[in-house]
């Protein structure tokens, strides 16, 4: 059936990577989060935080703003207009999956 609306039209395929929902989960609610809260709340390496946050950002989900240079360099991310409203109704796909 072409054309049928389906229960899964509302799921991002960006968000469906687990780390990539935590990211924009931790970042909804919150104003701006730097790299070290991100990284140690998702328990995740480096370079795997900067490859998921790449992703989103080139997406236009979140932004990223880095100060600084060297030891001295901090990182602070946050969740765009778009970024909220993908992952509300990303969010509530699921919930409607889930619970029936």
């Amino acid at each position: 059936m072409t054309g049928t609306p389906s229960a899964l039209d509302g799921l991002d395929p960006l968000l469906v990577a687990p780390k990539r929902l935590a990211i924009m989960a931790v970042l909804a609610t919150s104003t701006t989060t730097d790299f070290a809260f991100l990284r140690g709340h998702l328990r995740v390496s480096d370079s795997d935080l900067s490859k998921q946050a790449a992703a989103l950002e080139a997406a236009g989900y979140i932004t990223i703003a880095k100060t600084g240079h060297g030891r001295g360099s901090a990182t602070a991310y946050k969740a765009t207009k778009l970024g909220r409203h993908a992952y509300r109704q990303h969010r509530a796909t699921l919930h409607n999956l889930l619970n029936g």
